[in-house]
């Protein structure tokens, strides 16, 4: 049976959540940004009580996710867990397919350990790739295994435009997002997992001497911010999805593509803040009603981002959108100290059953969506 929670309709009866995007996509509803710069890459601002679109820019692109792959392997492993598969306190290996991923890496040896609870941490705060394989070898018994799991969850939110490769978004040309579903899926966190939401808020992973802090720059400097995730590949340019709550709304932005940090996170504080102004009254079209874009490719952003074209571009960037540089007013002018979380390397655990068994994986269609249980 159908429940409405803070504004969207779910189907109470399955988590992970029911196939949301069989309903209401009957147009695609484009609503400029208006906010004084021209903007050439997905945007999107969600009332988060409502499920209102507030403003929205191409957040139906075919985009390439990056590090906010990361968003969907955590919330698997969430799932793992409330199913009782592992727990928090569950021993993590650096296997030498997990140390094998290219950087941002945790600095772990091959065959240690650390608990699952440590691994999400740097999954999100550090965004390590080899954790992010080691909890998909841990959660699925392979990641490959993990990864369909993944897809089969995103085919459930009703995420068309997503498909995903691996569980850390390392480039691959058929890893591929939108907006509007890092949108959905980050609400979808935020419903069905919300004792893991301090995680996204983490400013900080201790690891023995090494102090590894989270790129989300709001987190330190947007009073507020209460998440989630940025991610970059040359393909993608920067990205983030970010979560604001104060002065009495609940916001949700995602800005894809970005030339730099400075630009990815100035452009966020200020979508939040035009919210605040009363400077973007909304859409009245759920997120949920928002159709992607069909038969387009992703866009890449290598030649711009990492190409010969990039000094050329990043220029054009900063000359359009200057908030942040040297001498130019910023957004971003609080100071916030964030918790900052205490991992431990357990070492080499050799009594660590791999793969570790785990149930049958036999999702069941019911009326109205898909359970996972």
């Amino acid at each position: 049976m159908a429940a409405m929670r803070g504004g969207f309709r779910f189907n109470s009866r399955v988590a992970p959540p029911v196939h949301l995007g069989r309903i209401l996509f009957a147009a695609l509803l484009v609503v400029p940004l208006l906010l004084g710069t021209a903007r050439a890459n997905p945007m999107l601002l969600v009332d988060m009580r409502s499920g209102e679109i507030l403003a929205a820019e191409d957040a139906g692109q075919p985009w390439h996710p990056a590090s906010l792959t990361k968003l969907m392997t955590a919330y698997v492993a969430f799932a793992a867990i409330r199913q009782g598969r592992l727990s928090l306190d569950t021993p993590i290996r650096i296997s030498q397919n997990a140390w094998n991923q290219a950087p941002s890496k945790s600095g772990l040896e091959v065959g240690s350990s650390i608990t699952l609870r440590d691994g999400l941490y740097l999954l999100i705060v550090k965004s390590a790739n080899d954790v992010a394989v080691a909890i998909s070898e841990a959660v699925a018994g392979s990641e490959k295994a993990f990864v369909a799991e993944m897809n089969q969850i995103a085919a459930a939110m009703g995420l068309t435009a997503t498909n995903f490769v691996n569980p850390h978004g390392l480039h691959n040309k058929a890893q591929v997002t939108s907006a509007r579903d890092l949108a959905v899926l980050t609400l979808y966190i935020r419903r069905d997992y919300p004792e893991y939401l301090p995680l996204f808020a983490t400013e900080a992973v201790m690891l023995g001497t090494a102090k590894m802090e989270s790129q989300n720059g709001l987190l330190t400097s947007f009073l507020g911010t209460t998440g989630m995730k940025t991610g970059y590949v040359c393909a993608s340019g920067l990205n983030i999805v970010a979560t604001n709550e104060r002065n009495g709304r609940s916001l949700l932005a995602v800005v894809l593509g970005a030339s730099s940090a400075r630009e990815r996170n100035e452009m966020t504080a200020e979508l939040f803040l035009k919210a605040e102004a009363g400077q973007v009254r909304g859409t009245g079209q759920s997120i949920v009603a928002y159709a992607n874009a069909s038969g387009v490719a992703p866009r890449d952003m290598r030649p711009l981002i990492c190409g010969k074209d990039s000094k050329e571009y990043v220029a054009a960037r900063e000359k359009a959108f200057p908030y942040g540089l040297k001498g130019q007013p910023s957004f971003l002018t609080d100071t916030v100290t964030g918790p900052v979380h205490v991992a431990t390397d357990l070492g080499r655990i050799r009594t660590i059953p791999w793969p570790r068994p785990r149930p049958v994986y036999a999702p069941t269609t019911v009326a109205g969506g898909v359970s996972l249980r």
